[in-house]
């Protein structure tokens, strides 16, 4: 493998989606509506591949592949030039509809994704751990697939320690909790998903930042180390985020001041930019920042998930 390859960030997103964005008519249950629609590969790796991207690293996205539908939606991610390592499954791919009304408000439908069977869940970590060896890190990002082991983070997380590779999670509430007890590298959960593994709230994320935003993810990052994470961040939208580590290290992350123009993809762009920046060999402070960096310039964006690798870098040298 080359070195520009061996660079490319590695993401475990199993549970792809095609994503159908509605736009058009506003919601009136009970009634047949017309709306145009757009399509496109989704899924929180495919939305942090294209980050990497973005940023210049690449990456290489292994995913299950259900039915026909999978094996289009597959197609389509190489027609983006995303690199994918693809396991096939039963069942058809799930889909997710976005519907944008037009008076700004937006409703998702997503759905779950076919059951997985024990045997395509083996294959599915034979294929991540034959991709683990020319790389630095591996992120596991998104939802789990129904039938997917409840530790199948953990599972991966080991896999990756055995072979001396960095082990990332991002994922909400439960998977996060099964996870610490494989002592992952890094967690990177939002504040609420971070509280509902702690046992508190339902990890539904608010519109508007708490004013108490920062204390919280602070307390949250201590708290997920404390229970076997390495380190943690916490993310707390326009707020920053809160990093600590198991040996007691705490760092406060400020975002970068910003025009907000779309904050959809912020998250998974702050992946992209701190995932990147760990293959490389950055120091954890460092990548933290290259991601709330990469975060600023994609919410500057007014298109969803986009960002501007010049900006980003820009605005990792403002941060302190």
């Amino acid at each position: 493998m080359t070195d520009s390859a061996a660079a490319a960030v590695l993401i475990a997103g199993p549970n792809l989606t095609i994503d159908r964005t509605l736009t058009g008519a506003a919601l009136r249950p009970g009634e047949v509506l017309r709306f145009a629609a757009r399509a496109s590969p989704g899924g929180k790796g495919v939305n942090v591949a294209r980050g990497a991207q973005a940023l210049g690293a690449g990456a290489l996205l292994v995913a299950l592949l259900p039915g026909h539908t999978g094996a289009a939606v597959g197609a389509l991610i190489g027609e983006e030039g995303i690199a994918l390592l693809g396991v096939p499954c039963g069942g058809e791919v799930r889909s997710t509809a976005v519907v944008l009304e037009p008076d700004g408000r937006s409703t998702v439908l997503n759905e779950q994704g076919p059951e997985v069977r024990p045997s395509e869940w083996t294959a599915y970590e034979a294929a991540v751990a034959g991709a683990l060896g020319p790389h630095r890190a591996l992120l596991c990002s998104g939802s789990l697939p129904p039938g997917a082991p409840p530790d199948g983070y953990a599972r991966l997380t080991a896999l990756a320690r055995d072979r001396g590779v960095i082990a990332i999670v991002d994922a909400a509430g439960p998977a996060v909790a099964s996870t610490l007890a494989a002592a992952p590298d890094l967690v990177t959960p939002n504040l609420a998903e971070a509280e509902a593994a702690l046992g508190h709230g339902d990890g539904a994320e608010p519109v508007d930042v708490p004013p108490d935003a920062r204390p919280r993810a602070e307390a949250a990052a201590a708290a997920l180390c404390a229970r076997g994470a390495r380190a943690a961040v916490v993310t707390a939208a326009a707020a920053g985020a809160a990093l600590a580590t198991a040996a007691g290290d705490a760092t406060w992350l400020p975002a970068p001041a910003v025009a907000v123009r779309n904050p959809i993809g912020a998250g998974d762009a702050l992946l992209a930019g701190l995932a990147a920046a760990l293959e490389r060999g950055e120091p954890l402070p460092r990548a933290a920042r290259a991601g709330i960096a990469a975060a600023g310039a994609c919410v500057e964006d007014e298109r969803a998930g986009r960002l501007d690798a010049a900006r980003a870098a820009a605005l990792l040298e403002l941060l302190p």
